[in-house]
């Protein structure tokens, strides 16, 4: 292990330092986020560079050696961005903002004790394996290999980034069915009918295996630390039937890449009204439909299908909302594997939705909900 302290600068001017790599930390960190939305905006990346050179200047001034070799990798990487050598990715953004959180870590240790311990061996490694992929890319256009490798370099840096494992998947459905059962809702009930009828179109494609228990265990530990607003087994069903529309979509449509066009976008947003035809004539699952026909509304009104805004969304919509997003965020494909994202990652993009897309008082029940994970993964990082 590795100690740093510096004697050599008064305090007054390391408060001044820290302040300003805080200002840059959070421009990178929305710049990131917004890239995440516009990842072709030359202004954005160009910020980005700026702000990154910036907190690596700052370092620099008091030679914060936990931080400078990770900075100065990150920065040679976003020069190529700049110069249009190599795409953007959220892969690659997770891996930027991955580091960042890593120097964050060790400023605020710094900032609270006047030094910072810091594993030596552990910085060298990560600076050497994100300077080969600048190496990589520079020797060779292939974007796929360079994904690869950078997904290598960030499930170093986040050990709880890895393939998923069936091992998980199996706990989170008999998390769900104890939950269930202690509910008092049997096997024989309708919630296992809809369940079943969802692993079929889970089956159809790769990414979505365990989609519907997972974004279940999420919704049901929201609904109850909220006080339990939504009856379990209205808001199960509607976790259950509120992507079925999904299984009439063509799969190159799922899985495109690239942006998708006007007519597209309709057709995806059509899943919505086609799920929620499902209970049209059920009438005890009216409300389960009510939760289907609004989990893409939006809390600031620019969602669909009728755009709504926070006050006429049922409760059960505005979990699944939540639920829904964050399970995309922390399950990517890649590569022809199933790739979680960082946690911390999309613990961000939630709440930079509250209030927008998401509503404000359930992100506050969500960030209950994910801060142990968070403290257990902060304290796992700063080694």
């Amino acid at each position: 292990m590795g100690v740093f302290q510096c004697d050599e600068l008064d305090l007054a001017t390391v408060r001044e330092l820290i302040e300003d790599i805080d200002d840059h930390y959070q421009i990178s960190e929305t710049t990131l986020l917004m890239l995440d939305r516009q990842p072709d905006d030359r202004e954005l990346i160009i910020s980005l560079f700026r702000s990154v050179h910036t907190i690596k200047g700052d370092l620099g001034i008091v030679g914060f050696t936990p931080a400078m070799p990770l900075m100065s990798a990150v920065e040679d990487l976003l020069s190529l961005l700049r110069e249009g050598d190599i795409q953007y990715s959220p892969m690659m953004s997770d891996l930027i903002l991955l580091v960042l959180d890593r120097v964050r870590s060790y400023v605020d240790s710094f900032r609270a004790q006047g030094f910072v311990e810091y594993d030596q061996a552990q910085v060298q490694e990560l600076s050497q394996h994100i300077a080969a992929i600048v190496g990589d890319i520079q020797a060779s256009g292939d974007q796929a290999y360079q994904q690869k490798k950078i997904a290598e370099v960030i499930r170093i840096l986040d050990p709880s980034v890895k393939i998923t494992e069936l091992e998980s998947a199996d706990n989170t459905r008999n998390f769900v069915d104890t939950f269930l059962s202690e509910l008092g809702y049997s096997q024989d009930e309708d919630v296992e009918f809809f369940r079943r009828i969802m692993d079929p179109v889970e089956q159809r494609s790769q990414y979505w295996q365990g989609r519907s228990d997972r974004i279940l265990k999420m919704a049901l530990i929201l609904n109850q630390l909220g006080g339990s607003p939504v009856d379990e087994k209205q808001l199960a069903v509607a976790v259950y039937v509120h992507d079925f529309g999904m299984a009439f979509m063509p799969l190159n449509l799922l899985h495109k890449d690239s942006t998708l066009s006007n007519s597209e976008i309709l057709l995806l947003r059509s899943h919505v009204t086609s799920s929620a035809h499902l209970l049209q004539f059920m009438d005890y699952w009216q409300p389960a439909r009510e939760i289907v026909l609004q989990h893409h509304e939006a809390a600031n009104g620019s969602g669909y299908p009728y755009g709504l805004r926070e006050k006429e969304i049922c409760d059960g919509a505005k979990i699944l909302a939540i639920a829904d997003t964050f399970d995309a965020l922390t399950h990517q494909r890649a590569y022809s594997t199933h790739q979680k994202r960082p946690i911390i990652r999309a613990v961000k993009e939630v709440n930079d939705c509250a209030g927008k897309q998401l509503s404000a008082r359930w992100v506050e029940i969500f960030n209950q909900a994910v801060q142990p994970v968070l403290l257990a993964h902060s304290t796992k990082s700063i080694g």
